[in-house]
C-alpha cells in the first residue's frame, strides 16, 4: 500500500477541529415546505460559530428520486430542488467561511441512483461497462430493470447499482469479474475526480465519502480499494492541495493510508466489526444491528457502570499505532444511521461525561445535529426514504427535526407540522436550542465551554499523546504529559488512587476533585485539570 504520509502533511487545522454533521432534510427550513434546505442551513450558523465549530459534513445535497434519503445520486453535478441552488451553495460556504467554518458534502462514490442517466444508457447497451453486469443470474445480483438483458449488482438496496470498479481477483469464465484497470474502472475513477473537481472549485473544503471501502469487489482487506483511493488523492492535489478528504470506512489503519485525511469509527466495519465505537454508546435501544461484545458486556456510558473502555482502548490504539502521522480517526456521538446519544434509558444527565470524553480525547470529534442539546433518538417512526433496513433498524428515529426553540414546530419550520418531513419528538420536556443558550448551566454550553477549553489548550486536541490511567470507573487519562481527566459516566461515584496530582488545577471540572492521594469523581462527573 502506497505511503502517502512522505508527501502530503495532514492539513494544521484538522489538530483543533471540530466537526458537525448536518442532515439537510432535518436542519433548518427556510421556505416552509417542511424539509431543511441550503439556505436554511446558513440562517443557523451563528448557532454552529457560537458552539465552536469548524466544518460542517452535509448529508447528500444533490438530485435524486430520494429512495434512500439522497444517497440515490441521479445526477452529481446538481442540487435537490428540495435544497435550493447552486447559488444557495455558494452562500452557504460564503456566509460559512465567514465565521471561519468550512464545507464538506457527501460524495457518494460507489453506486448512483437506477435514474441515473449512466444507469440509463447501461441498461439499454449491453457494450456499457460503467456498472456491474453478469448476463446469467449470480447471487446478489437484480434482474435488468431494461431492455438489456441480465442482471446488476447492486451496492446496497436495489436501485442502487454498484458502479464498477473492477475485482480484485477476474475469473476466467466470470466476465462480469472486470479487472480494476478495464475501460469501465477507468471511467468511473474520472468520473469521481470530475465531480470532486465540480464542488471543490465552487468553494466546498472536501468531502466525507459515503462506503468509501465499496469500490473493488472480492477485495479482501480492501487492498486494491485502498490503491484506487490513493491514486485518486494523487490525482486530486495536482489541483486542490488543500482539499480533505474523510472516509465512511471504520477502518482508519487502511483508509488513512490509502489518501484519507481521517476515517470515522463506526457501529460497523473494521477489525472489531463497529465494536470500538459501539462498545462506547451502543445501548441497544435504537438502531440495534445485534450484540458488538459477545461476552454480552454492556458499553462504557451506561449508567449501571456495567461496561468497560477496554474494548475501545484497544482498537484506538491499533489504529493509531497504523495511522501515525499520516491523518486522523474520528469519533461521533451519533450519525444519521446510528442512535443518538440520547437514547432509550440514557437520559440527558449522562450526556455531560460523554461529551466531557469526547472532546478530550485525541480523535476528530464530530458531534451530529441536535446531539449537543441532548436530542433524543424518537422510537416508533414510519420507514421515511429508506429509513428502514430491519426489524429495529429504523434510522429515522435519529433524523427527526432539529428543535431550536419551544415553539409548536420548534422553530425548525413555518409549515404545519403534518408536512415537516419527519414528527418533531412528542416528548413535552423535548430539549431546545433557545432554552439551552439562556441557561448556563444547560448541556449546550457545556459543549461550548468544552470546544473553547479545547481550542485554547493544544495538548486537549486531536494530536497528541493519552496515556490511560485507568479504563473502569472513573475512565482517567492524561493527555500531552500535562492534562489529567477523569470521566465517570456511571450513577454511583468512583474513585481512583492516583498520587502526584494533587496540586492540579481545575480547568472544567463538575463532580470531580483531585486529591493528594488520588481522584474522585461523583456519578456522572467529569473533571479536567492541568498538572
Amino acid at each position: 500500500m502506497a505511503d502517502r504520509t512522505a508527501r502530503r502533511p495532514r492539513p494544521a487545522w484538522l489538530d483543533r477541529a471540530v466537526l458537525y454533521q448536518i442532515y439537510p432534510q432535518s436542519f433548518a427550513d427556510s421556505d416552509g415546505d417542511g424539509i431543511g434546505d441550503l439556505r436554511g442551513i446558513a440562517s443557523r450558523l451563528d448557532h454552529l460559530e457560537r458552539l465552536g465549530i469548524d466544518a460542517v459534513w452535509i448529508n447528500p445535497c444533490f438530485a435524486s428520486p430520494f429512495h434512500d434519503a439522497g444517497y440515490d445520486v441521479s445526477d452529481h453535478f446538481s442540487i435537490a430542488p428540495r435544497y435550493g441552488t447552486d447559488e444557495d451553495l455558494a452562500h452557504l460556504v460564503e456566509e460559512a467561511g465567514r465565521r471561519g467554518i468550512r464545507v464538506l458534502l457527501d460524495l457518494v462514490a460507489g453506486h448512483t441512483s437506477d435514474q441515473h442517466p449512466w444507469f440509463k444508457k447501461a441498461v439499454q447497451d449491453p457494450e456499457d461497462d460503467r456498472y456491474i453486469w453478469s448476463d446469467r443470474p449470480v447471487r446478489g445480483f437484480v434482474p435488468s430493470p431494461g431492455p438489456r438483458e441480465g442482471h446488476y449488482l447492486p451496492n446496497f438496496f436495489d436501485h442502487q447499482p454498484a458502479l464498477n470498479f473492477g475485482y480484485a481477483h477476474p475469473r476466467p469464465g466470470q466476465p462480469w469479474r472486470r479487472p480494476v484497470d478495464a475501460p469501465g474502472p477507468e471511467a468511473n475513477r474520472r468520473a469521481l475526480l470530475e465531480v470532486m473537481d465540480h464542488w471543490l472549485g465552487k468553494g466546498v473544503a472536501g468531502f466525507r465519502v459515503d462506503m468509501a471501502h465499496s469500490l473493488v469487489k472480492d477485495d479482501p482487506g480492501h487492498r486494491r480499494t485502498a490503491e484506487v483511493w490513493t491514486g485518486l488523492r494523487a490525482r486530486l492535489e495536482a489541483d486542490h492541495p488543500e482539499a480533505v478528504l474523510f472516509a465512511e470506512w471504520g477502518d482508519p489503519a487502511t483508509s488513512v493510508p490509502a489518501g484519507f485525511d481521517a476515517d470515522f469509527l463506526l457501529h460497523f466495519g473494521g477489525p472489531t466489526r463497529g465494536g470500538a465505537l459501539r462498545s462506547l454508546w451502543d445501548n441497544r435501544a435504537g438502531t440495534d444491528l445485534g450484540p458488538w461484545d459477545f461476552s454480552g458486556s454492556a458499553c462504557y456510558f451506561g449508567a449501571e457502570g456495567g461496561g468497560s473502555a477496554a474494548t475501545f482502548l484497544r482498537a484506538w490504539r491499533a489504529a493509531t499505532a497504523a495511522v501515525g502521522d499520516a491523518g486522523h480517526i474520528a469519533l461521533p456521538t451519533s450519525n444519521h444511521d446510528f442512535s443518538r446519544l440520547a437514547c432509550g434509558p440514557r437520559g440527558p444527565e449522562q450526556l455531560r461525561a460523554a461529551f466531557a470524553f469526547l472532546l478530550t480525547w485525541p480523535a476528530l470529534p464530530a458531534v451530529y445535529y441536535g446531539d449537543e442539546i441532548g436530542m433524543r433518538y424518537v422510537p416508533g417512526l414510519p420507514d421515511k426514504e429508506g429509513s428502514s433496513t430491519g426489524a429495529r433498524r429504523n434510522r429515522a428515529g435519529s433524523r427527526t427535526p432539529m428543535q431550536w426553540d419551544s415553539t409548536p414546530g420548534a422553530g425548525f419550520s413555518t409549515a404545519p407540522e403534518d408536512r415537516f418531513y419527519l414528527p418533531l419528538d412528542p416528548a413535552p420536556e423535548r430539549p431546545d436550542a433557545a432554552s439551552q443558550w439562556a441557561d448556563e448551566g444547560s448541556l449546550l454550553n457545556l459543549v461550548r465551554r468544552l470546544t473553547a477549553l479545547r481550542k485554547a489548550h493544544p495538548g486537549l486536541g486531536t494530536g497528541g499523546t493519552a496515556e490511560v490511567a485507568y479504563d473502569g470507573y472513573p475512565l482517567v487519562y492524561e493527555r500531552d504529559g500535562c492534562y489529567l481527566v477523569a470521566v465517570n459516566p456511571r450513577r454511583e461515584p468512583a474513585a481512583l488512587a492516583l498520587p502526584g496530582y494533587g496540586s492540579s488545577r481545575p480547568l472544567l471540572v463538575e463532580g470531580a476533585e483531585c486529591t493528594r492521594s488520588g481522584i474522585e469523581v461523583e456519578g456522572f462527573g467529569f473533571g479536567i485539570f492541568q498538572r
